[in-house]
């Protein structure tokens, strides 16, 4: 058995002193993007891309017994973080079997549950890497990114989130995440396990929150179902990834998630929803070299769509500037935790640096996903600024329910571009 163990201080970095099992045998999908210059030409890259570790079978290093089940992990194995991390093995992954993930040329299809022969597996997280040992690295800052998405199979309570996060470079089996919620449901982090005063979710068979969390600068480009999608900028006070503790790392998970348009995104819409469309971001640099301006357009049937203008009172714009964020947290009433964090200038320095590509997609059991398709808080008016983010009954999103009412959802997304600001579509 400890033939098939292999040893990877490269996993988690050079402090790890985790193990990969190799009863699984890793191979990972392959997919193609491309990589355009100013003249607007593009060119293929061969990439590929591997789940995150969080997914993955963790079992004790010389045999099959799991050092975590259900949401609950092995005290035997696990009765110290350190120790648990050196006697547990990350095992290879069934990509398509086990997590519904597959690959075909330069499109990702993502299953949202997926009946495996060992266990039911809901929603993924997936990244883009360069080769078999590190992840693919966007350098955001005067750029644009852009790809086409199917979310014509998603429906309330579901997000298809793409987006990009401060993780290092290093890693071979979806190990290192961090985002700006500093999230604490991660089993591993700095290659150390994060069971010490783990506790089980109420509401989530196979998830719980840890002792530690992991923080880094997140760009969320997409997220979005068939009824709404947001896209928003998180600095953090410090960029990079790094290790938070207990209610030290804050990070509310839906809280601060804003309303917008409700006529231009959807069914039928002005982007419809029902079909397959070209979502383009820029990164655009101001004369003092930081991020001045996010800019978001569609193509759609051959025509580019400009992102609508906001219809708030004292918040006009269509785009992510400095001047924006700061109305809208004055028209919304709310704690300007944007600039609370450095504001653009501090994220300007997380989309100067590389950042990693991921793909997922979830349920919500915190609140539902009510912050995206629903008014919320649910006692709101959703006429209220700030209140009313999509059409979806502020009952929907109940994870139980839409696990097995919409087992069958997925997400494709496909025809990645990356390069210099309008080198990846045709601008109007």
């Amino acid at each position: 058995m400890l033939s098939k163990i292999l040893a990877l201080a490269a996993l988690l970095g050079p402090a790890a002193a985790q193990v990969v099992g190799k009863e699984t045998t890793e191979t990972h999908p392959k997919m193609t993007w491309q990589k355009c210059s100013a003249s607007g030409s593009c060119s293929s890259v061969s990439g590929e891309v591997t789940i995150d570790s969080n997914w993955r079978w963790v079992h004790d290093k010389d045999g099959y017994t799991n050092c975590y089940s259900g949401n609950e992990w092995n005290s035997t194995i696990c009765n110290d973080d350190k120790t648990c991390a050196s006697n547990c093995a990350v095992d290879g992954a069934n990509y398509s079997g086990t997590y519904g993930a597959s690959t075909s040329g330069n499109a990702l299809t993502l299953k949202f549950i997926t009946e495996g022969e060992y266990s039911t597996n809901i929603g993924s997280r997936l990244y883009l890497m360069a080769g078999a040992d590190k992840y693919q690295m966007f350098t955001l800052l005067g750029n644009e990114f852009t790809f086409d998405v199917d979310t014509s199979k998603l429906g309330c309570g579901l997000n298809g989130a793409l987006y990009f996060v401060s993780m290092d470079e290093d890693a071979r089996y979806g190990t290192g995440y961090c985002d700006a919620q500093c999230p604490r449901d991660l089993k591993f982090i700095n290659g150390e396990a994060n069971a010490v005063g783990w506790k089980e979710s109420s509401n989530d068979q196979n998830a719980g929150v840890g002792q530690y969390g992991s923080c880094c600068t997140e760009m969320d480009v997409w997220e979005a179902n068939s009824i709404s999608t947001a896209y928003t900028p998180h600095p953090c006070t410090t960029v990079g990834q790094h290790r938070c503790e207990g209610d030290a790392c804050g990070g509310t998970y839906s809280a601060t998630r804003y309303a917008g348009i409700k006529d231009f995104y959807g069914p039928g819409m002005t982007v419809d929803t029902n079909k397959k469309f070209t979502v383009v971001t820029q990164f655009i640099k101001g004369s003092n070299g930081q991020l001045a301006d996010i800019k978001r357009f569609y193509v759609q049937n051959g025509k580019v769509i400009e992102n609508p203008e906001s219809t708030i009172e004292g918040n006009s714009g269509n785009s992510i500037t400095e001047e924006f964020c700061k109305t809208q947290k004055t028209a919304f009433n709310d704690q300007d935790t944007f600039n609370d964090k450095g504001g653009m200038a501090q994220f300007s320095k997380g989309v100067a640096a590389p950042m990693v590509l991921v793909m997922s997609l979830w349920d919500d059991h915190y609140s539902n996903m009510l912050w995206l398709d629903s008014t919320y808080p649910t006692d709101a008016s959703p006429d209220e600024p700030g209140k009313g983010r999509g059409t979806c009954d502020t009952s929907s999103g109940v994870p139980s329910d839409i696990e097995e009412s919409q087992a069958s959802s997925q997400v494709i997304y496909s025809n990645i571009k990356f390069g210099p600001i309008g080198s990846t579509f045709k601008q109007p």
